[in-house]
């Protein structure tokens, strides 16, 4: 196992078509979210944020472990206070997601899960004083109106509190970002660890606090583990590995490929499909994240 983690961590010895197939692995195993929350039958949400967070941190330490050369306390405290502040983004980002999902369809969560860009561009510009280019904010105004569209749809069906907390959860998600970039921390992983670990503890306290039940049944809990290995963990684990050898507008691109096959994988599998205002709407919102991805690569500058 170790040779293999060793592989797998081996960043410099990948070209950049293995790096742009290990990103788009990323968004196969990420896009796996919302099938296994439909799977499960009577977990609620604080119950599978806190099993999924559990096999998530524990995938992570060993994984970090392996990374560090057995060193990982070491390696997480160096995420420092914006590792914990982007910990606490990703809770929400984990909570928000899994209960939109719970009370919407996949496809409208997974749209407006993917505003996440175009939120870290609005609070980098308020919090780290960043530019937004013209184009960036063309796109965003475009952007907006996909996601009126999604969010009029919710309205409309009853659906809204799902839509806010989706949006909630691309909330997290740039806060996490910022985070990440205040801190000019490379390694994401030991702040996504800290991410499963507030988590965890996070939905036990709640669970106690409402009388939620520990135990659930044993069809669920083994989704919730799993969804906490490989569609968390393991997208996490290639992602962080092929994002070192693609551009980052590249990764804006390429990372569309879990909102894209998120919603085709509810219905070859269980026949759930989506409103036309959704369909509508989410597509006006990827062509505005493409186009915006799409004018980064045109315009980025020799490293």
């Amino acid at each position: 196992m170790t040779s293999s983690v060793h592989a797998l961590d081996s960043s410099r010895s990948i070209s950049y078509p293995q790096g742009i197939f290990l990103v788009i692995l990323a968004g196969v195993f990420w896009s796996s979210m919302g099938l296994g929350i439909r799977l499960i039958e009577q977990a609620n949400v604080w119950q599978i944020l806190l099993y999924r967070s559990f096999s998530l941190a524990i995938f992570l330490f060993i994984l970090i472990s392996f990374r560090s050369g057995f060193k990982p306390l070491r390696t997480i405290k160096r995420a420092g206070i914006a590792g914990v502040i982007g910990g606490f983004g990703l809770v929400l980002a984990f909570s928000g997601g899994i209960y939109a999902i719970q009370t919407t369809t996949v496809a409208n969560a997974m749209f407006l899960f993917a505003s996440a860009p175009f939120l870290a561009a609005i609070l980098g510009w308020f919090v780290l004083k960043e530019s937004v280019s013209k184009i960036t904010f063309v796109t965003m105004v475009i952007a907006m109106i996909g996601i009126g569209l999604m969010v009029w749809q919710g309205i409309s069906s009853g659906h809204i509190v799902g839509n806010v907390c989706a949006i909630l959860s691309a909330l997290g998600f740039a806060i996490f970002s910022i985070a990440l970039r205040w801190g000019k921390l490379e390694d994401m992983l030991p702040a996504v660890f800290l991410a499963g670990l507030f988590a965890m503890i996070i939905a036990a306290i709640i669970c106690n606090i409402e009388a939620y039940s520990f135990s659930i049944p044993a069809r669920d809990l083994i989704i919730a583990l799993s969804m906490g290995v490989f569609q968390v963990g393991m997208g996490l684990a290639v992602f962080t590995i092929g994002s070192k050898v693609v551009p980052a507008a590249e990764l804006a691109l390429l990372s569309m490929t879990e909102v894209l096959l998120g919603p085709l994988w509810v219905w070859l599998f269980i026949g759930e499909t989506a409103s036309a205002n959704t369909l509508i709407g989410g597509c006006v919102l990827l062509l505005a994240i493409a186009s915006n991805a799409i004018f980064g690569i045109k315009n980025k500058t020799p490293s």
